[in-house]
């Protein structure tokens, strides 16, 4: 990952921190290998920049990281990495965009690298009605297929939810949740907050929470108890403000931190220990 583009980092954090969700393929940028075992080289091939993304995000406080699948290869990818690291865990999962993929076949793949002692969630998985990249039928039968490997597995469910709220908690009701869920990149109000509260579900929030318009969130994120709360960059997307447009890092996660500690009314520090406590909750200890 380049970093000339990247903004200034924040002022770190006294506490530390962890990045509940990010995508390290990505701002990597390379799955690819020439020879021998692809994902084993290229996540070989990929440390020294995995390496930077962690010193910089140390370098404010953020010392763990989450690196989320959201195919088969990028899934085979953060699963090799997260071997590879020990300050990283991978999340494994075809995503609801990619539902028309999930086959027996792959499904069966996936449930095998949840299996893996450094794979500790099973996701993004989820509905996603913003696009239609793949059908609604697809969508539901991947989403309670992965809600039952995550049961089995005994992992937690990271949830992407995209203008699907009813549908998601809906399906989560009816197929039975796993112990630990959690919506990534939490979307919703107030309301759909307060019901996430009364299953149990951990919200995490990311950039957008700090934007002008998102109100919403903010309510959303006043209402939500600190023991159910994560926060997470999806890096390299959704940046916090003032960096909107720019590409997204572990490190700026102080940035979103801050806001939530304002809205809540409670000291930053504070926040990342709660935090801290609920990753390891989550995803269990490092």
């Amino acid at each position: 990952m380049s970093t000339t583009k990247l903004p200034a980092p924040p002022e770190p954090l006294a506490s530390e921190v962890f990045d509940s969700h990010c995508h390290l393929d990505i701002m990597v940028g390379d799955r690819q290998a020439s020879s021998g075992d692809p994902v084993a080289q290229a996540a070989q091939a990929a440390q020294a920049s995995v390496e930077s993304i962690l010193d910089q995000a140390r370098s404010v406080g953020v010392t763990r990281l989450v690196t989320i699948g959201y195919d088969l290869p990028s899934s085979r990818w953060n699963a090799q990495v997260a071997e590879l690291h020990a300050d990283v865990y991978a999340g494994v999962a075809i995503h609801p965009n990619e539902a028309h993929a999930s086959t027996p076949e792959v499904l069966a793949e996936i449930e095998e690298l949840a299996r893996l002692p450094h794979v500790r969630a099973v996701g993004e998985t989820g509905l996603d009605y913003y696009r239609d990249w793949a059908s609604k039928d697809d969508q539901h039968a991947s989403f309670r297929a992965h809600i039952e490997i995550a049961k089995r597995t005994g992992k937690a469910l990271v949830i992407h939810d995209r203008d699907a709220h009813d549908d998601v908690l809906d399906v989560l009701a009816d197929q039975g949740a796993p112990e630990v869920v959690v919506f990534h990149s939490f979307s919703g109000d107030a309301e759909m907050a307060a019901r996430c509260v009364k299953a149990g579900y951990y919200m995490s929030f990311s950039g957008p929470v700090t934007y002008k318009n998102a109100g919403y969130l903010r309510e959303a994120a006043a209402l939500a108890p600190t023991e159910l709360m994560l926060v997470e960059t999806d890096a390299p997307y959704l940046p916090p403000t003032p960096h909107r447009g720019k590409p997204n890092a572990p490190y700026l996660i102080p940035l979103t931190l801050r806001c939530l500690a304002e809205v809540k009314g409670i000291d930053p520090d504070e926040l990342a220990r709660a935090v801290s406590a609920n990753g390891e909750t989550v995803f269990g200890a490092w």
